[in-house]
């Protein structure tokens, strides 16, 4: 009797130990991290940065793929039906998370509930950048050549219903300016239109628009910050230009599926505050008008309630419906 009590024993043992070698400790193969939007926007440059020495901190490849469309709404999509097992994190914007539940009939997901806040990331202004073509040099001058010409304006976005969709219609709405939406698929394609003249102005961040602005491609009117950025000491903020009513930006975090482990979202929390608050790359965010801005899950969770809210009451000032 005893003999057989230990070999039972014995085997459970073994079976034990063998679903405990076949459960490797997190993370043991390459992650993925998955953008909503093209390669060259913002929220690309912010991902990629991140994901690269995020990467080295965790000893696993980071993989970033993107999946631009709908606003965003796609890539979240994706990771809301990827496996809850730390392998599959989301590089969110604004858009996807706190505005398309407000301004889309027909969500694929629910934010709160299927997605798991990790951290945010960073936060980003936008500047109102026109074509070059046109006969302005300021924001006062701007204004007015748009109420002088209420039908030749378009201007560009990330999509329907994105954060710079929105400031668009804000900018009309405070100034008695007209102008037509031309939405893209990112920032990256709506950048190269609005360079080539297919579109008049748009709102953007300054990691997708100070390069062209400094190469003389774009011109820079004024930036929605308090306080004008470092890296663009020459551009006034709407405040300083005379329109102290506006303001636009966006701000990008990391998401994981629901019911992923809170070990999981713990050690990613750790790693990634730990490189948001090093001087190497709060440094690289900051050249890009990159605010580096690290929470704990439970800040960001907040956060993205509030935003929700925030743009829900604009929303409805500007007369943006669900679509």
């Amino acid at each position: 009797m005893q003999r057989r009590t230990f070999l039972l024993i014995s085997a459970a043992a073994a079976l034990q130990g063998t679903a405990f070698a076949q459960s490797a400790p997190w993370p043991s193969r390459p992650i993925r991290v998955v953008i909503g939007y093209p390669p060259g926007g913002s929220t690309d440059v912010a991902g990629r940065l991140l994901a690269e020495q995020l990467g080295r901190r965790l000893g696993q490849q980071i993989v970033v793929e993107n999946r631009a469309g709908a606003g965003g709404t796609l890539g979240a999509s994706a990771v809301v039906r990827a496996e809850p097992d730390g392998y599959t994190l989301l590089l969110a914007a604004s858009p996807e998370v706190s505005i398309a539940p407000i301004t889309m009939k027909a969500m694929p997901y629910d934010p709160v509930r299927d997605l798991q806040p990790i951290t945010l990331v960073g936060q980003v202004p936008f500047f109102l950048v026109v074509n070059t073509g046109l006969p302005v040099n300021t924001l006062e001058e701007f204004i007015a050549y748009a109420r002088a010409n209420p039908t030749n304006l378009n201007y560009s976005s990330f999509g329907n219903n994105t954060s710079n969709h929105l400031a668009g219609e804000l900018f009309k709405a405070l100034t008695g300016t007209r102008g037509v939406h031309v939405p893209y698929r990112g920032s990256g394609p709506s950048i190269v239109d609005l360079i080539g003249g297919q579109v008049q102005y748009s709102f953007d961040t300054p990691p997708a628009v100070l390069e062209h602005v400094r190469a003389g491609k774009l011109r820079a009117l004024a930036v929605a910050t308090r306080q004008r950025l470092a890296s663009a000491p020459q551009v006034p903020t709407f405040a300083e230009a005379g329109l102290p009513g506006f303001s636009g930006g966006t701000w990008f975090g990391l998401f994981a599926p629901a019911k992923t482990p809170r070990a999981v979202i713990d050690r990613i929390n750790t790693e990634a505050v730990s490189l948001l608050n090093s001087s190497k790359l709060s440094h690289a965010f900051a050249d890009r008008g990159i605010v580096a801005t690290p929470q704990t899950p439970e800040e960001f969770d907040r956060f993205v309630q509030s935003e929700v809210s925030k743009w829900k009451d604009l929303a409805g000032k500007v007369g943006i419906v669900a679509e």
